[in-house]
């Protein structure tokens, strides 16, 4: 059977799924990716969306422009990861039921979302596209989808079967759960303010709720019917206007705009291997689970208490429920294979880590056995351990940081550089100003890199020193 070409500059997809107005129905494609049960139970038991629902979305974006803005070979790459990934969320949701995030049909449901709200997009700004259109742009997405290596038969066979597998979908097997309630109506108004506000954060509790209220009406208004009527959810007037509004105004802007201003990802694509350390560049925010942050200085005061409890709250707690369990520091390994395109080989290593990391905060904190351990249980133990066993960091904290440090160490040199320091603690979101500050505080001999001796003990002084004038302490920059 040949292989069918992926959709190149000049397709249909690219163009419409380049377009910043896709964002528009970006929170709709959530919503309804969210309501398969599978989706929902993989959220509620793995996901970090609640704790960073901005780190999460640039994740996403990442991915879908490897998928469809690559070439085959970074295609493939991409599936890969996903795979791998996908693999290790499975369990069983609230109900009981089995779940795992390899099941086809899930697949196919999350995959087809996206194609249709494709589709949705120029339906709701008043030029929809064409039959011919149509059928031009699924099979430039099932090209793509091939590589997945699905059962067709799970796929609608053509454009205009699509209709009647979302609607069929709906009614038989999506649920209105606690995850898609939250996505709809909670996660914008709980949400940290984006690093990139800047100087502007003080206003974001204000622009968050205005934001929030308008996203979960224009959601509500662009949905499904289907989807509205199964789960009793209102189009009010207003929502109605506000999505006729958006959609066609922003239509307009765009075709009013110089082609290269259109478009959030260039026609041209991505390169099959996105910027890493070794490229003098900083990969996906993602990596920047792990970055410790600088916690308020207590002049006069033991710090570690309030440094801990920073750490728990920011870097531990992935999932946000204010526990930490073995799924926290899976998410956290995760984020950092994430960007780095690590192999199985050399990816099992961190996962091993952080469960070794888990093993030791599970047998000292949780004084209950119910897996999890809280905020205060882990200041606790921690200060603890730490004063009366030296060995006590070596045992947890230092097996998952020699781990990290190698995984970052991509070229196997033995030490980082600053490009590769700025791969795990970087991204748009940190100021290159204060990672140069970390680097340099990081790097004692000032040879222009780190040593893995040094970054060790950068996180040991992160966790031990008793004021925040140690370079540990400052591991991200000045507080």
């Amino acid at each position: 059977m040949a292989i069918a070409d992926l959709p190149g500059p000049d397709s249909l997809l690219r163009r419409i799924l380049g377009e910043w107005r896709i964002g528009l129905v970006a929170w709709r494609l959530l919503v309804l990716q969210t309501a398969d049960p599978a989706v929902a139970a993989g959220m509620a038991n793995f996901s970090t969306y609640r704790a960073h629902p901005w780190r999460r979305i640039e994740h996403t974006v990442d991915s879908g422009k490897r998928l469809f803005f690559s070439d085959r070979e970074g295609l493939r790459r991409e599936v890969a990861r996903l795979e791998r990934t996908h693999r290790r969320l499975a369990g069983t949701d609230e109900q009981g039921r089995p779940f795992t995030a390899l099941d086809p049909a899930v697949r196919v449901w999350v995959l087809v979302t996206l194609y249709e709200c494709m589709t949705a997009m120029r339906e709701l700004s008043g030029h929809p596209l064409t039959p011919a259109e149509l059928e031009q742009m699924y099979g430039e997405f099932r090209a793509v989808c091939a590589e997945f290596g699905l059962s067709d038969d799970l796929f609608p066979a053509t454009a205009a079967d699509v209709p009647a597998y979302m609607d069929r979908t709906i009614r038989e097997r999506l649920e209105y759960s606690e995850p898609v309630r939250y996505m709809l109506f909670d996660i914008l108004r709980e949400a940290p303010a984006p690093r990139r506000l800047g100087r502007l954060k003080p206003a974001w509790p204000l622009v968050r709720t205005v934001a929030a209220h308008a996203i979960s009406a224009l959601t509500i208004a662009d949905l499904p019917e289907a989807f509205r009527e199964r789960f009793h959810l209102t189009r009010t007037r207003r929502a109605a206007l506000l999505s006729f509004i958006l959609h066609r105004g922003m239509r307009v802007l765009m075709n009013a705009l110089p082609e290269h201003r259109r478009y959030r990802t260039p026609l041209a694509g991505v390169p099959a291997t996105l910027p890493t350390a070794s490229t003098g560049h900083s990969a996906a925010p993602e990596a920047s689970s792990v970055r410790l942050p600088a916690p308020r200085r207590r002049k006069g005061e033991d710090s570690r208490p309030a440094r801990l409890r920073t750490f728990f709250h920011q870097v531990l707690d992935q999932t946000g429920d204010g526990r930490i369990s073995s799924t926290d520091l899976q998410a956290m390994a995760h984020n950092v294979c994430w960007p780095l395109e690590l192999t199985p080989e050399r990816e099992a290593p961190v996962y091993a880590a952080f469960e070794t990391w888990w093993q030791q905060l599970r047998a000292g904190m949780d004084a209950d056995g119910d897996g999890q351990v809280t905020c205060e249980e882990f200041v606790t133990a921690m200060l603890t351990g730490i004063d009366s066993e030296p060995s006590y960091l070596e045992q947890g904290l230092h097996v998952a940081v020699r781990a990290v440090f190698h995984a970052v160490d991509v070229d196997g040199s033995g030490h980082l550089c600053a490009d590769e320091y700025r791969t795990i603690f970087g991204g748009s979101r940190v100021h290159p100003a204060e990672l140069n500050h970390g680097f340099r505080q990081l790097d004692h001999d000032g040879d222009g890199r780190i040593t893995e001796d040094e970054f060790v003990q950068a996180f040991t002084d992160y966790f031990t020193a008793r004021s925040d004038s140690t370079a540990g302490s400052q591991l991200l920059g000045r507080a």
